[in-house]
């Protein structure tokens, strides 16, 4: 895989690099010329033209409402969404205003097309790319994974764990690893999953023992049980309480542990309401920082006749 140099947005905005060139008119001027991608914060949508007006350190940038985005049907929700978020761009004129001060032309849409040729169509699945979670929808996660390309993850890849939402995993705007699991060359289009990082049933069964009280959380509910997740990838199964809720936390002791059927056997002791905010990133059982390529993924045990599993590989 290549090396990464297309980020989510608001990757370079705070970068020295990035100051310097959006700070004068001889930094835009040298971007333009170097075809460099930029970041800077969006101040206001014009409601006439929905032009895009971008802070630059007191010089007038403008990304125009067909510069906004690459390849998609520009809607003006999208380019409405995007004031007071940082936006990548190249720098593609320079002209005057009424006034006679300088006004820099953007393009948003250039910095993507490179994005998606350079980077993200190089990738296939398998790969293990950053991320950042834009807005969420009951169905799945919407990621930015470069320049503010979109991509979906949706609920069933975020964890082996059952979840009602992707908001029970992620927060807004958090920074996170993403496995490819399959890209639409044709359309350009790439889904994601985080599910294969949270590790096998094994690997997560190992920090828990047959007697132990343990904290969990309470996923779902139903007519057989109450399902409590230990981890992301670890969930076990409680006899029925009345004063339980979904998304409660509470302290669950182990009855079981079965690894031929891949099942945790648990009693609540006691419950109370969950404050925790999603984190994500200790639960990692691969290091993203050394390794981002896998070729397939088994959480299932040795033994158990249930496979859970991802490949990535292509035979």
């Amino acid at each position: 895989m290549l090396k990464n140099k297309y980020l989510p947005e608001g990757s370079l905005i705070s970068t020295s690099e990035n100051r310097e060139y959006i700070s004068s008119l001889q930094g835009l001027e040298r971007a333009k010329q170097e075809d460099k991608i930029l970041e800077g914060y969006v101040k206001k949508c014009d409601s006439d033209t929905m032009e895009l007006q971008v802070d630059l350190y007191g010089i007038t940038g403008i990304i125009p409402k067909n510069e906004v985005l690459y390849g998609e049907e520009i809607k003006d929700i999208a380019i409405i969404t995007r004031v007071g978020k940082p936006c990548a761009f190249k720098v593609v004129g320079i002209e005057s205003n009424d006034g006679g001060k300088p006004k820099v032309i953007l393009s948003r849409r250039l910095s993507q097309m490179e994005c998606m040729k350079n980077y993200l169509m190089d990738l296939v699945p398998g790969d293990i790319i950053p991320a950042k979670i834009t807005h969420f929808e009951p169905f799945g996660a919407f990621l930015d994974i470069g320049c503010g390309i979109i991509s979906l993850m949706s609920v069933d890849s975020v964890s082996v764990s059952r979840i009602s939402s992707p908001r029970d995993r992620f927060s807004l705007r958090e920074e996170i690893k993403v496995i490819v699991k399959s890209i639409d060359y044709e359309n350009e289009r790439i889904y994601a999953s985080t599910k294969e990082l949270f590790g096998t049933w094994e690997e997560n069964v190992k920090g828990y023992c047959v007697g132990q009280t343990v904290s969990g959380i309470v996923r779902s509910i139903e007519s057989y049980g109450i399902f409590v997740e230990l981890a992301p990838n670890l969930a076990g199964l409680a006899e029925l309480r009345q004063d339980v809720s979904v998304g409660d936390l509470c302290a669950a002791y182990i009855k079981s542990i079965m690894p031929d059927k891949m099942k945790i056997k648990l009693v609540i002791v006691d419950t109370c309401e969950n404050n925790q905010a999603p984190s994500t990133k200790e639960h990692y059982f691969i290091d993203t920082d050394q390794i981002n390529h896998i070729s397939s993924w088994r959480y299932s045990p040795s033994g158990c006749s249930k496979i859970v599993e991802s490949r990535f590989d292509k035979e």
